[in-house]
């Protein structure tokens, strides 16, 4: 897999299908890999250029001492722009990864065509509960958070029925680095952006889970609220829908393509 340094960090990537045609780069959650975008590069990478990578502290990519920043998680996706020479790309992003976005478009907006944040929220539950788990974690690993992750993520009807992409999760999870998932905690506990939500003018598509117990309908609707040019559409899932139900999210991506053409 290729790899670049991003100031502290060596960032873990992998691009798919032709350069020539649009960037579209995505962005994993928490806990997760790049490989959870399955569903979408095998369906997009067609008609684009698709590029995703490892946050820090995650997959492949290296883990540096904590605690980071939305700040830094969001100039990782500037940096891989910049070593591939790519000037204007979409951005899709899940959970930790549609905050990633949100700090993009109100930062970086020059750099994103269109924007696509899932089953996120301006701000992503409380502080202090994002800094027990990160010193439950560097404390006891990640298996304690591995063992309850697949009722966060997805229905029990989706856990019953497809365990071996549960399983392959949770899997990915339980063996990640802990002081990446601790710092990305701390990362997720200092993130605030609902008071610049205002400040995003580029086109954004919000896509919330009405079965998510996590970032709601109602964290969507939020963002739709206050960001000017953007709308919401919900799917019948739980927190990972670009999983649980892959045809409907990309559906969802492909009837914002063509409304932003």
């Amino acid at each position: 897999m290729p790899t670049f340094i991003s100031d502290d960090a060596q960032i873990n990537y992998q691009i798919s299908g032709d350069a020539s045609k649009p960037a579209m780069v995505f962005s994993n959650s928490l806990g997760t890999k790049f490989s959870m975008w399955k569903p979408q590069t095998e369906f997009f990478r067609n008609d684009f250029f698709v590029i995703h990578y490892d946050t820090r502290g995650h997959g492949e990519s290296s883990a540096p001492q904590g605690p980071y920043s939305i700040d830094q998680l969001g100039q990782d996706v500037v940096n891989l722009l910049d070593h591939l020479n790519i000037e204007k790309v979409i951005f899709c992003g899940i959970s930790m990864g549609g905050l990633t976005g949100q700090w993009l478009a109100i930062h970086k907006p020059e750099r994103f065509n269109q924007m696509i944040i899932c089953n996120t929220a301006a701000k992503i539950g409380q502080e202090q509960a994002w800094n027990e788990r990160a010193a439950l974690v560097r404390e006891q690993g990640l298996q304690p958070i591995s063992s309850t992750a697949a009722s966060r993520w997805f229905t029990e009807p989706f856990i019953q029925s497809q365990a071996a992409i549960v399983n392959q999760l949770q899997n990915d999870l339980a063996t990640g680095n802990p002081e990446g998932y601790a710092s990305c905690c701390e990362a997720l506990a200092k993130a605030d952006l609902r008071e610049q939500l205002k400040d995003i003018h580029i086109p954004v598509l919000v896509i919330a889970g009405k079965q998510d117990p996590v970032t709601t309908v109602t964290d969507g609707q939020f963002l739709t609220d206050r960001i000017a040019n953007s709308e919401l559409f919900e799917i019948d899932a739980s927190h990972i829908s670009n999983v649980e139900k892959p045809q409907d999210f990309n559906q969802a991506l492909q009837l914002f393509f063509g409304a932003n053409d």
